[in-house]
């Protein structure tokens, strides 16, 4: 019978399952490093294997077979589908969704909203059997609402624009937006975010864009702390 495997410090609620048999496969052992926080309603699936100090927010799934670093946190919402590399020191936002076969490698941040495919035509046997996630690089910034289509490379380093959708691959240290995402520059080339915005005091919206802030275009994600 498989094992759940947990190190020392665990803080789980109580309404929060560890060890979900899977229906697709013969479940392995579930190994969960140590202080682990699992929050409420997260279901995490027999077969996976989890570094030390992982986070979730409410409501998060992971499924079987993925393997995942020390120091991730996967917030509210979101789903891990199976068979998922995972790096340190990785963030996934709310709201996200990680296909079958996806790579994330460390540092990377997906913003609220991200969708990974990996299935270019479904409904296609062949399309089934060559199933396949992106592989986002490290340290690469992924904004709200963008969609990764299969089989694409992010490289490291990228900053990919609010709502964009990736469709071929992208070169380390870019700058990406629009549908389908293009390059338009690169990180270094980025215009200092205090050169953008001004302060205000009069809402909780504590900076507003002043009248240079569209003089080049930007790529915008959410990221709390």
């Amino acid at each position: 019978m498989p094992d759940i495997l947990v190190g020392d410090g665990l803080e789980l609620d109580p309404s929060a399952i560890l060890g979900y048999t899977p229906s697709r496969t013969a479940p392995g052992d579930l190994v969960l490093g140590a202080d682990a926080r699992i929050r409420s309603n997260t279901v995490i699936y027999l077969g996976s294997r989890i570094g030390a100090r992982f986070q979730t927010g409410h409501n998060v799934i992971i499924r079987e077979e993925c393997r995942i670093g020390d120091d991730v946190s996967v917030w509210s919402n979101s789903v891990v589908d199976y068979g998922c590399l995972i790096g340190d020191h990785v963030k996934i936002h709310s709201n996200c969704y990680i296909a079958q076969f996806t790579e994330i490698q460390d540092g990377a941040f997906l913003a609220p909203g991200v969708t990974i495919a990996n299935d270019l035509y479904p409904g296609q046997a062949a399309s089934a059997a060559v199933m396949s996630g992106p592989v986002i690089g490290a340290g690469a910034q992924i904004g709200v609402n963008v969609t990764i289509l299969p089989f694409v490379r992010i490289g490291a380093g990228c900053l990919i624009g609010a709502g964009a959708v990736v469709v071929r691959d992208i070169p380390d240290g870019s700058v990406a937006y629009g549908n389908p995402a293009t390059v338009r520059g690169t990180v270094g080339q980025l215009r200092a975010i205090g050169a953008r915005v001004d302060a205000v005091t009069d809402s909780v919206s504590r900076y507003r864009f002043n009248g240079r802030a569209h003089a080049k275009a930007s790529a915008a994600g959410s990221r709390s702390r």
